[in-house]
């Protein structure tokens, strides 16, 4: 069994622990935090939108704007 967590777990945690608005650009730096280095900024910020939909399906957080999409935790 692996202890490595997935972009999403450490994403849904930094969220729930730092609350606010997120939007791609605040999710890619948290991603970073957990050493994730994509190729490019462009790639990133790609990876970090999926996580955020990701977590959006799962209920963790919800869309609380469409242009630019942020999202907030599910619970504020």
């Amino acid at each position: 069994m692996s202890n490595t967590r997935t972009h999403a777990e450490f994403l849904n945690e930094a969220i729930q622990a730092l609350c606010g608005t997120w939007d791609a650009e605040r999710a890619l730096t948290a991603l970073f935090g957990a050493g994730y280095r994509p190729a490019d900024v462009a790639t990133g910020k790609k990876r970090a939108r999926q996580v955020l939909r990701d977590l959006a399906v799962a209920g963790a957080i919800v869309k609380v704007n469409e242009r630019p999409v942020e999202y907030r935790r599910a619970d504020s």
